[in-house]
């Protein structure tokens, strides 16, 4: 049983060309742009972006997605990868420019450029990542999708599954984008304000996670009807489930927490030293 789990993958070839064709885009422009800002684009960005979409790409096509319908610990693990490794490691990457320098001019100057040129589109997305807002959007998202009714209408659809996986991605990336503020964007953030966004954040999930392991029932019927495997109950698959995102969900929120309190606790002369050292060539 357990040869079968981790030898049960299935890639989705829509979904994974497409997310190839992502990567090779980014890697283009990565070259590009590194020819004049490698001071923006050290290789470490580049393979942290490739990272995320690998991360996506097992998100989707491992067993974690084919197992997703029998094992509430293995859609949970799905969720985790879609929220909390693939979008910090795509933000990391600084993805903006990159992508754009690697599509093809006729495609960016005459279409894409009058639209980024539009301000209104610009405030949209400088919106979007205010962080009330990110914040808000992600767990609105990651609550809103666990709930029984709407947890179990995604089961019960592909279409509406992949919606739920859709806003659980991009929700994160808009959530993890003003902690890291990849280039161009500028640190307009007030960085002591972050430490109360991780928590925060944390707590919810806490809150969520807490329900799954001490509620003393099933909570997604589906899970009870269908074959158990591993010898797990649903009760014990439920807590699990709970647990780990309980432990890991804490760790990926409370980490970076702790990381931007130390900076900010570092004598500013040394932290000013360290900003010029970066910035030699």
């Amino acid at each position: 049983m357990f040869h079968t789990f981790f030898a049960d993958w299935e890639f989705p070839p829509i979904v994974c060309s497409e997310l190839v064709l992502v990567a090779i885009i980014y890697t283009v422009g990565f070259l590009r742009i590194r020819r004049t800002r490698p001071r923006h684009f050290p290789n470490w960005r580049w393979a942290s972006f490739v990272s995320g979409i690998a991360a996506l790409i097992i998100a989707v096509s491992s067993p974690l997605d084919t197992f997703s319908e029998q094992l509430l610990l293995a859609h949970m693990a799905q969720h985790f990868v879609l929220m909390s490794i693939a979008p910090p490691l795509i933000v990391l990457g600084a993805p903006v420019v990159p992508m754009l320098r690697g599509l093809p001019r006729w495609l960016v100057r005459p279409v894409l450029g009058p639209l980024i040129r539009r301000r209104w589109l610009r405030s949209f997305f400088h919106a979007l990542v205010k962080p009330k807002i990110a914040w808000f959007l992600m767990n609105i998202a990651y609550v809103g999708w666990h709930i029984p009714v709407a947890y179990e209408l995604a089961l019960s659809s592909e279409n509406i599954h992949n919606c739920e996986h859709a806003c659980f991605f991009f929700a994160s990336v808009l959530f993890w984008w003003p902690i890291l503020e990849p280039w161009p964007s500028r640190y307009r953030n007030n960085r002591w304000l972050m430490i109360p966004y991780l928590v925060t954040a944390d707590i919810v999930n806490t809150g969520v996670s807490a329900f799954l392991v001490f509620a003393g029932r099933v909570i997604y019927p589906s899970y009870a009807l269908q074959p158990r495997i591993f010898g797990l109950s649903a009760m014990d698959d439920q807590a699990a489930a709970g647990a780990f995102m309980w432990v890991l969900g804490s760790i990926v929120f409370l980490i970076p927490a702790f990381i931007i309190t130390m900076q900010l606790l570092t004598p500013r002369r040394f932290r000013s030293s360290a900003l010029k050292a970066r910035a030699l060539p």
